[in-house]
């Protein structure tokens, strides 16, 4: 399952959805309460502080984070992420 989350409101996430052809589910953390759980806040007086900084994470069925993504390079990205969790899906059959 993949979710996404932002800082924006359900409204503004619905339209962004919409706008960018999004499938995915976007999560709204207003309060900003899961960014500050997940260390995606940014200081007070940043340049940028109302959005979170860019991170995504991997997490297995039991809710453990298996990874953490720092993301630079949106295109790569996503080839990055499919990569390791194959990689965790052999560890899990057995392979290596």
């Amino acid at each position: 399952m993949v979710l996404g989350a932002s800082f924006d409101s359900p409204d503004e996430n619905l339209a962004f959805a919409t706008e960018q052809c999004f499938e995915y589910r976007l999560l709204s953390d207003v309060d900003h309460a899961v960014g500050r759980d997940y260390h995606v806040v940014r200081p007070a007086g940043h340049q940028y502080a109302e959005y979170p900084e860019r991170h995504s994470y991997l997490i297995d069925r039991e809710g453990i984070i298996r990874r953490t993504y720092t993301v630079a390079d949106v295109a790569a990205h996503a080839a990055a992420v499919l990569a390791d969790l194959a990689d965790l899906a052999g560890l899990a059959n057995g392979r290596q």
